[in-house]
């Protein structure tokens, strides 16, 4: 009888990403003040998408120049009288070197579907170079000294970002798999009330609850993000590796990124006719090697069309703008290079005005959508598309 490693039983259950965050270097106006991490502690609450009982954290210092302390760490479900503490190889500290991201060890808590989950951090040195996500969308507390066992931070201080953490990871069944929302702010959730969790990707994940689908759900949008040059954050075929690929148990990922491309070359450079083609021939380029890169990891890559936005004040497009917009949609329908397209640009647009977004849908600043609008995007998702398996090493 042949034996040996090649031959060994698969496990029945694997890690899934939960939740995620895309990290970034916080611009200047959202870092936080030394003060902040010099003897103080961090919590951030994280909306969760798949249950589990098992479930490990991963601390990020991507973008630190320098090693990263964590002194002690904390978790807790949301409005729970019980704190647990959070250990790496067994201690209660940890040392994550520049640009690199560490994994927690396993905390046996049962986790539901939707669970909101404390992590808090304490810290004695603020780090060389913050790593972080401006968008959170979520309240953060703040406070002086170790406090990451204490149940409630009556003088807390409040923002609405978060830092150093990279993803919720559970252990699931082997079949169950985990979605990569990657895009800009309409991705990020702009203009979404803190602590609502009403991002489009929050709308599909309790609409994948709905119909019964157990599918991870990770919002990897950066406002302001594009998918050739660096912006707020990472241009999107850099930050590919680590924001698709390399999370746990991700079968599925949905690409929406060109507006910031298109806007910004109108806007910033002289807008020739040949500029124009090149930077729809690299966008298109752009795309096929996601879709080459996702398909050699088993996951199946679902094109978003552009949504509308012309009345920007921010971008002022004009027609050519909008020609440029209606050429790249109509590729990602059509080239065949997805493996499903969510027609984004169809569900939003006005029908009147299919240049616009529809007013229902708008926002306000006619860029991004209104909160019926985020709703509209999240049932737009093809779910056929989440049930079929794409091949490749995975």
């Amino acid at each position: 009888m042949v034996s040996g490693p090649a031959f060994a039983a698969q496990p029945s259950s694997h890690w899934v990403a939960s939740w995620g965050a895309a990290q970034q270097i916080p611009e200047p106006a959202n870092e936080l003040a030394a003060e902040n991490w010099r003897d103080a502690s961090i919590r951030q609450v994280l909306h969760l998408t798949l249950g589990g009982k098992q479930f490990r954290i991963r601390i990020s210092n991507a973008y630190g120049t320098a090693p990263l302390m964590v002194e002690a760490a904390s978790v807790a479900l949301a409005g729970s009288d019980k704190i647990r503490a959070l250990t790496f190889d067994g201690r209660t500290a940890v040392m994550i070197p520049a640009g690199a991201e560490y994994y927690s060890d396993a905390v046996d808590m049962a986790l539901k579907p939707a669970a909101d989950l404390a992590v808090s951090l304490y810290f004695k040195e603020a780090p060389a170079r913050q790593t972080g996500h401006p968008g959170a969308r979520a309240t953060t507390f703040l406070a002086k000294g170790n406090r990451v066992n204490d149940l409630a931070w009556d003088d807390a201080t409040k923002v609405t970002r978060w830092y150093a953490l990279s993803d919720v990871e559970v252990q699931a069944p082997r079949n169950v798999g985990a979605l990569v929302a990657i895009g800009d702010s309409i991705t990020d959730g702009y203009g979404v009330p803190p602590d609502t969790n009403t991002r489009w990707p929050d709308v599909l994940a309790a609409r994948l609850r709905d119909n019964n689908m157990t599918l991870g759900v990770v919002n990897a949008g950066i406002g302001g993000g594009r998918m050739l040059r660096d912006g707020l954050g990472p241009n999107l075929v850099a930050r590919f590796e680590r924001d698709v690929l390399g999370r746990a148990g991700v079968t599925h990922a949905l690409v929406l990124i060109g507006v910031n491309d298109l806007g910004g070359q109108h806007r910033n450079t002289p807008d020739t006719p040949a500029d124009r083609q090149q930077l729809l021939a690299d966008l298109k380029l752009a795309h096929r090697q996601l879709a080459e890169r996702a398909r050699a990891h088993g996951i199946c890559l679902i094109g978003a069309t552009m949504t509308p936005y012309v009345g920007s004040d921010y971008y002022h497009p004009e027609a050519e703008n909008e020609a440029d917009r209606q050429e790249l949609n109509q590729w990602i329908r059509s080239s065949g290079v997805f493996d499903a397209v969510a027609d984004f640009d169809a569900a939003l647009r006005d029908p009147a005005k299919p240049d616009r977004l529809k007013p229902v849908y708008d926002s306000g600043d006619h860029l991004h959508p209104s909160l019926a609008g985020y709703r509209a995007l999240a049932e737009t998702v093809p779910l056929a598309a989440l049930r079929k398996q794409c091949g490749g090493a995975k």
